[in-house]
């Protein structure tokens, strides 16, 4: 069982990239304009698309999982759920120059919906790239990058923000049981930004609830948890490779001081859970909105 995406020509990817670089998408619903911070020590996050995310602290801008390529790009992942979908099923919300004015880019792993094609021909050469693992960095370098970095478990400070890596499981234990199905999960990563005096921010990353979450939730008290919520779902098995809605209200409990945001949804063919059902979930269960979050793309939250 595979789910690595394929393009049919390198025609298709031509014309992926040109539509990229050239096109300025219909902005969505929401704020997605530049904001100057209102106050200091603010942090502020950004939804780009899918898991493609932007946080700014203290002026230096992070760049998590870019996919750059326009609406219908791709074929859809193999031996998942809805595979006959092309994705990206939206078209990105703001410029491809306006997702790329950032000062270093986070891998929290390699799969095509957080690292495409387009990303890969489109993000400069010299831009600071942090990778969950010296095989991830080396991928990366053979792509001409030449400013790729390691991140760690004890973290990585860059422009005085702390970047740890936490740990993510991207499927059930029953899923890598299955050599190939395991093969193409892979290892991931999360993330946790720390500076004095600002926001915690926890970005889960690709990964099911398990205990290694419950221990980032505990140990690092994240004011703002960023949820990769989608249910995205493989051939042959009930369950998903990364988190839905009932992980949301998990977190939601397990953190009652955080705000809790879910973003990777509309986007991707094997992404069951919609944003118009998770909306519903949170009414259903009387959760408060200002906690309990989701972005359409291109909107902005301050932390």
């Amino acid at each position: 069982m595979k789910i690595t995406k394929l393009l049919t020509s390198t025609t298709i990817l031509s014309s992926v990239l040109f539509l990229t670089a050239c096109t300025t998408f219909t902005s969505p619903v929401g704020s997605s304009h530049p904001e100057k911070e209102t106050s200091a020590n603010t942090v502020t996050f950004q939804q780009i698309r899918n898991a493609t995310i932007k946080l700014n602290y203290a002026g230096t801008k992070f760049l998590v999982d870019p996919m750059l390529a326009p609406k219908n790009a791709y074929l859809g992942f193999a031996g998942t759920v809805n595979s006959e979908v092309r994705y990206p099923k939206v078209d990105l919300p703001v410029t491809v120059e306006e997702v790329l004015d950032a000062d270093a880019i986070i891998l929290t792993h390699l799969h095509a919906d957080h690292w495409d094609e387009a990303a890969r021909f489109l993000v400069p050469r010299d831009m600071p790239i942090f990778t969950q693992n010296e095989a991830d960095a080396k991928t990366v370098r053979k792509d001409g990058f030449t400013n790729v970095k390691v991140l760690t478990e004890a973290g990585v400070t860059f422009n005085g923000t702390k970047i740890n890596k936490t740990i993510g499981q991207h499927g059930t234990d029953e899923m890598y049981q299955v050599p190939p199905l395991a093969e193409s999960l892979g290892k991931t990563m999360g993330l946790v930004f720390q500076r004095p005096d600002y926001k915690t921010v926890y970005v889960v990353g690709d990964t099911v609830w398990n205990e290694e979450v419950e221990e980032a939730l505990t140990r690092y008290k994240p004011d703002a948890v960023i949820l990769n919520i989608g249910y995205a779902k493989v051939d042959n098995f009930d369950d998903s490779i990364i988190m839905g809605k009932e992980d949301l209200y998990r977190a939601y409990q397990f953190s009652p001081n955080a705000k809790i945001v879910g973003v990777h949804m509309d986007t991707v063919n094997h992404a069951t859970l919609t944003k118009a059902e998770l909306r519903r979930f949170i009414e259903e269960k009387h959760l408060d909105k200002q906690r309990a979050l989701v972005p359409n793309d291109g909107q902005r939250y301050k932390f």
